[in-house]
């Protein structure tokens, strides 16, 4: 389905190069082959403005083959989808919305740098660049609870909802009716009534098959303000910015987030493809202000219901105890840099025992692609696990065609027997990590709007590893004999990872 709204978005420029071609050959035949050449020129000329810009070479490559093959058609594509220019009615509602609320009153951190530099003054750099690319503060008082399922983070999810006492904000990718959502709903609906600020932000193209205008009418009739992000009323140049952030935020004084989405197959109480492994976590203490600052930015930015400044600011959250360091943040497609990416670069460049990997999609663009060789080439214990059963074919046979590079420079894959892996994390040396949203896809690393929190010497770290090695032996481990070989193969792979920046 998702395949399917992505070519239907294809279509007027391929109609439009159809058109083209049909005017040539029945009006403009004398002058075809002038037309023809002064169109290939303007492709040429294209082709340059492209090469010179800053974006993930695949991406690139992508689009010199779509207007050298098409021209019209494809220039068309690009100034639509593929051109940064095209965000622009979202960064300027952003941007308003920055201004309208001043900069944030970020807590001094430099003694926390300062510490973490006498430990790992290199991670410490990387710590530092995040926070200053994305403007949120790295924290100590916070603590973190990890959830190896969706079935074991919801009902705690619901206490917390049940236990508000002012607000309630809640941000998905993917909204589906059921007996979750039905349980959610009714006790936000429940709090409404009490008094409590309730606030549902779903992504409409995520929710296009499972929430309806419908669905969201009934929620404003029980009190819950209920708006879409980035409404699909038509086809248009923000199309693939997707919020693709998940978190639920109480009173400011606990979020929780990770890869779950509100839907019965997240918790397991539906079986699509098999066994559905996801993971979450809990924030409690100071940390709980970045994801209040993420949802308030947001729906001040893209609703016409303000949150007012009362409740823009957390309020004096209980401090957890201290827990290592904790620092969360969005990506955003808007930026020149894509964060998450960077980050897992830096990550595994730094990395010197172990490098561990959640994704259910595979298709890293080629500067993270050789981060995780070469990370397996000098001798780290590169592992990534996957689904055993994906709910996307496509995206999983493009993830195939990175297996061979991966095996042959020592990475070691694992596929889930039991079914899909949704987990989005990283840990690396035991000591950092992230957990969050981003996959490891193009369109995660640089087309959507992500949240992240990145740990260190957090006991939240332990529980992901002692989960990543259960989970581990429910695998198959993948081996450079079982992936088959050819030419054949050889050639389905290449075509696959030109197109990976579409999956």
């Amino acid at each position: 389905m998702k395949i399917l709204r992505r070519v239907l978005a294809l279509l007027p420029a391929v109609c439009l190069q159809a058109l083209w071609i049909c005017v040539l050959l029945v009006w403009l035949a004398p002058w075809a082959a002038v037309l023809n050449f002064a169109l290939s020129v303007l492709a040429f000329l294209f082709v340059l403005y492209l090469i010179t810009k800053r974006q993930e070479s695949t991406y690139r490559m992508l689009w010199l083959l779509v207007i050298l093959t098409f021209p019209l058609a494809g220039a068309l594509l690009y100034l639509l989808f593929g051109n940064r220019r095209t965000t622009r009615p979202l960064k300027k509602k952003l941007d308003a919305e920055r201004k309208r609320a001043g900069e944030p009153q970020n807590p001094d951190t430099a003694p926390l740098y300062d510490a973490l530099r006498a430990e790992e003054p290199r991670l410490a750099q990387t710590f530092r660049w995040v926070e200053d690319v994305t403007g949120f503060p790295l924290y100590e008082n916070t603590g973190a609870d990890y959830y190896p399922l969706g079935d074991e983070m919801f009902p705690q999810m619901l206490e917390a909802v049940r236990g508000a006492q002012k607000y309630i904000f809640l941000e998905y990718f993917i909204v589906d009716t059921g007996s979750l959502w039905d349980e959610l709903t009714e006790a936000l609906a429940e709090k409404a009534k009490q008094g409590v600020d309730v606030r549902v932000l779903y992504d409409d193209l995520g929710s296009i098959s499972t929430f309806t205008k419908r669905d969201a009418e009934d929620l404003r009739r029980k009190g819950i303000w209920c708006e879409a992000f980035n409404p699909m009323v038509f086809v248009k140049g923000t199309l693939n910015c997707r919020s693709h952030r998940k978190m639920l935020v109480v009173d400011g004084r606990v979020a929780f987030s990770g890869g779950i989405n509100l839907a019965d197959e997240y918790v397991n109480r539906i079986v699509k493809y098999g066994h559905w492994k996801d993971i979450g976590f809990r924030l409690t203490g100071d940390a709980v202000g970045n994801y209040v600052r993420m949802f308030a930015e947001f729906w001040n930015a893209f609703t016409h219901d303000r949150i007012s400044d009362e409740l823009h600011l957390p309020p004096s959250a209980p401090s957890g105890t201290p827990d290592g360091y904790v620092l969360s943040y969005y990506d955003s497609p808007l930026r020149e840099d894509a964060v998450s990416n960077r980050l897992y670069i830096e990550l595994l460049g730094q990395a010197k025992e172990t490098a561990w990997f959640y994704t259910p999609y595979l298709m890293p663009g080629d500067a993270l692609l050789d981060a995780f060789t070469f990370a397996a080439r000098r001798g780290v214990d590169v592992r990534i696990l996957l689904p055993g059963i994906s709910d996307n074919k496509l995206a999983q046979r493009m993830a195939q065609s990175y297996y061979r590079v991966l095996l042959e420079a020592g990475v070691k894959l694992y596929e889930y027997e039991p079914g899909f892996v949704h987990a989005k994390a990283c840990l690396v040396d035991g000591v950092v990590g992230t957990v969050g949203t981003v996959n490891l896809d193009y369109r995660s690393l640089f087309l959507h709007f992500e949240n992240n929190s990145l740990f260190y010497r957090s006991s939240l770290l332990d529980r992901l590893r002692e989960d990543y090695l259960s989970t581990q032996a429910l695998c198959r481990e993948l081996t450079l004999d079982g992936i088959g070989h050819g030419f054949w193969k050889w050639l389905a792979d290449g075509i696959l990872r030109v197109f990976t920046p579409l999956c």
